[in-house]
């Protein structure tokens, strides 16, 4: 079970109604546009952009937002165009951070980035420096209130997933990145609703923080996510029992 996920899921939902709900949004917009511009339009051929339109609407995002950022990515709409740049950096007690961002400017991304690990008694990478220590996986989260552990269990592994865990308020799914849409499929032909997916990378091993050293990488992970250009933050740790108890209060 990761601690680090749970915390995720915490957050997750508490933030899920508060002022940095813009901020997803705005996230979200940039993931269905650089789909749409790679893949098309067209969610039935594009299981990236389906998989952001997902997301958005989970995030309860208006379809006219969902609408006008597709049709930025296919040109019908002018738009910015976004380069897909991941950085790497270690933060305090060696944990290893993945970045995968969405820029218009890499020359301001780096350095900003940059002072945010310095911030947080980190330095960020150069390539290789922490990618050796995750996997890529596709990754599928659903709302407790939508399925039971047993019940989604039997429908993600019987369509070829590896696993299930806790989440906090959600499971995650965990499949190898080829059999994601698959497994999507095989969890709402079992009639669950309110699925996510997306491509992302889990720590091959964690460590496990509480205290003080839990509260620095908190701050700089909150720090990452809060970044105009980044999507996704990964990290190789996670949180003891008393501080996830301690944080969930």
């Amino acid at each position: 079970m990761s601690g680090h996920n749970r915390w995720s899921s915490i957050k997750h939902k508490k933030g899920a109604a508060d002022a940095k709900r813009g901020k997803i949004f705005t996230k979200i917009i940039k993931e269905i546009t650089v789909a749409a511009r790679m893949g098309g339009g067209d969610p039935t051929g594009n299981p990236r952009l389906r998989h952001a339109i997902d997301e958005a609407r989970a995030a309860n995002m208006p379809s006219d937002n969902v609408t006008r950022a597709i049709k930025k990515g296919t040109g019908e709409l002018e738009g910015v165009s976004y380069e897909e740049i991941t950085y790497e950096g270690v933060g305090p007690s060696g944990v290893l951070f993945l970045i995968e961002t969405l820029t218009d400017n890499r020359n301001r991304t780096n350095p900003e980035l940059r002072k945010i690990f310095e911030r947080h008694n980190g330095q960020l990478g150069t390539p290789g420096s922490a990618a050796w220590a995750f996997e890529g996986k596709g990754l599928i989260f659903v709302p407790k209130e939508n399925a039971g552990e047993e019940q989604l269990f039997e429908a993600a592994v019987g369509a070829g997933a590896d696993n299930v865990e806790d989440s906090g308020d959600r499971w995650m799914v965990t499949t190898e990145r080829a059999s994601l849409e698959e497994v999507r499929q095989g969890i709402a032909a079992a009639g669950i609703q309110g699925a996510t997916a997306s491509l992302g990378q889990l720590p091959k091993n964690k460590k496990t923080v509480e205290g003080r050293e839990a509260e620095v990488l908190i701050n700089l992970v909150e720090a990452l996510e809060d970044h105009d250009d980044v999507q996704k933050v990964y990290s190789d740790f996670e949180l003891s029992e008393a501080e996830l108890q301690r944080l969930s209060q």
